[in-house]
């Protein structure tokens, strides 16, 4: 089950659990399974890890909640940039391939993984994800994650940052109602900045709240819609892109 929402997740019955809600020796169980579980995932992220280190990739985890607009942004990005960088997606949904189906609409190869009833990639789907790839033609591999601010924060894929997009048309205090994944995530992309006059989101007030859960944080503005702040992004990116290639 998830650590974090006790979502099912293959081998374990979610339902059998829930039963034993008191049942003190379940609840030790309970613990060992999610520590197995995360312990799994993180020596399949580690040999991830080194596949993308071999092949010279800048990997990126895009995270947040529902509507925030990280395929919005991806659109935009790979518009913009894939002519002269190598793109690959791996687009992560629990049943459609609505989201694949607009990156591949850009030309840029995607692969789709639909989890069904769980809640977040893990580093075996995007293992096996990425043997879709040739990724000796890829510079930039883009992970777009299950909409949900809660249990991609605890579990690494074997990517270089973990990119938190968050939307103005959301609240500015979000990185307090979900501190584990603001704290998880070096970058924070703060989307639909062209929608600012017509909402009360107060950027600076959000920009304060995401320091203090991460002082190290990173914080880019920007619309996807009108382009505004999306060359400091691409800068960004162009420098993970660099310091990879010198490694």
């Amino acid at each position: 089950m998830c650590i974090d929402c006790g979502c099912p997740s293959p081998g374990h019955d979610h339902h059998h659990h829930k039963a034993h809600d008191h049942d003190h020796g379940h609840d030790s169980r309970t613990v060992r399974i999610e520590e197995d579980l995360l312990a799994k995932n993180d020596r399949l992220a580690r040999a991830n890890r080194e596949l993308f280190r071999d092949k010279g990739l800048f990997v990126l985890n895009l995270v947040s909640s529902p509507g925030s607009g990280k395929t919005s942004i991806l659109e935009r990005t790979l518009a913009d940039l894939g002519a002269q960088t190598g793109f690959a997606v791996l687009e992560g949904d629990q049943q459609t391939a609505n989201d694949a189906e607009r990156i591949a609409a850009t030309g840029v190869p995607v692969h789709q993984i639909n989890t069904g009833a769980g809640c977040h990639l893990d580093a075996h789907m995007v293992g096996h994800g990425v043997e879709r790839f040739d990724l000796d033609a890829v510079d930039i591999l883009m992970i777009e994650n299950v909409g949900n601010l809660v249990c991609p924060a605890s579990f690494d894929l074997g990517e270089d940052h973990k990119v938190a997009v968050l939307s103005v048309t959301e609240g500015e205090d979000k990185p307090l109602k979900y501190p584990q994944m603001f704290q998880a995530a070096d970058i924070l992309l703060i989307n639909k900045i062209d929608l600012l006059p017509y909402l009360r989101f107060d950027v600076e007030k959000c920009k304060q709240f995401a320091r203090r859960v991460n002082p190290a944080i990173r914080i880019f503005e920007l619309s996807c819609h009108s382009g505004v702040g999306m060359d400091a992004w691409y800068g960004w990116l162009a420098e993970g892109v660099a310091k990879k290639r010198k490694q």
